[in-house]
């Protein structure tokens, strides 16, 4: 648990906040696992957390759409999550953080304040292509922005879009490539859903 001596420790190395985001299936979980890993490979001491809400592969790992798959802890919610950092943590991962609420943003400056590396990944829009949750304001506070593409499956563009397959106006819908799919500006808009 982070206390002032903590806080005093970690501010002499400096924290960051670093944003991935994109559409579903352009490898936002990917690249967070690659960069946890890495931390890993250089003796860094990680935590990483994911939203209890997204239940489509394990409720204690972080796993891509390619299966590639690292131990995560599920939380409720963005307050659960500075609880349960250690004291001697450099880098926290955090998934899908468009389901968090809106606390999100204050825990991740939290944790960037006292010296840890934060690394965010998360859908940047919903499936009408609007702002997702606490995104805009969490990419607007980072460091380091990184926009990953999928692959437009209609003309084969780069696709920023996540097009939703099934009827259901809720903005919040747990799926895979059974409800969405990546498409492309100029393909998202063909068939006049977008917003």
């Amino acid at each position: 648990m982070y206390t002032e001596e903590v806080f005093r420790r970690h501010n002499e190395v400096g924290g960051s906040i670093e944003v991935i985001c994109g559409s579903m299936f352009s490898g936002k979980t990917e690249e967070l696992i690659r960069r946890v890993n890495r931390a890993r490979i250089a003796k860094l001491n990680v935590e990483i957390f994911s939203p209890v809400a997204d239940t489509r592969y394990d409720k204690s790992a972080l796993v891509s759409h390619n299966l590639n798959s690292i131990p995560s802890k599920a939380v409720d919610k963005a307050a659960s999550i500075l609880p349960l950092v250690a004291g001697n943590t450099q880098v926290v991962g955090i998934d899908e953080a468009q389901f968090f609420d809106d606390e999100l943003p204050q825990v991740v400056s939290t944790l960037a304040n006292a010296g840890v590396r934060v690394i965010i990944a998360g859908l940047d829009m919903d499936f009408k292509g609007r702002p997702f949750g606490r995104m805009p304001e969490l990419m607007a506070m980072a460091e380091a922005v990184t926009k990953l593409h999928a692959v437009c499956v209609v003309c084969g563009s780069p696709a920023l879009n996540s097009y939703r397959l099934v009827p259901n106006e809720n903005q919040i819908l747990l799926g895979e490539k059974e409800s969405y799919e990546p498409r492309c500006r100029n393909c998202f808009n063909l068939d006049g859903l977008a917003g």
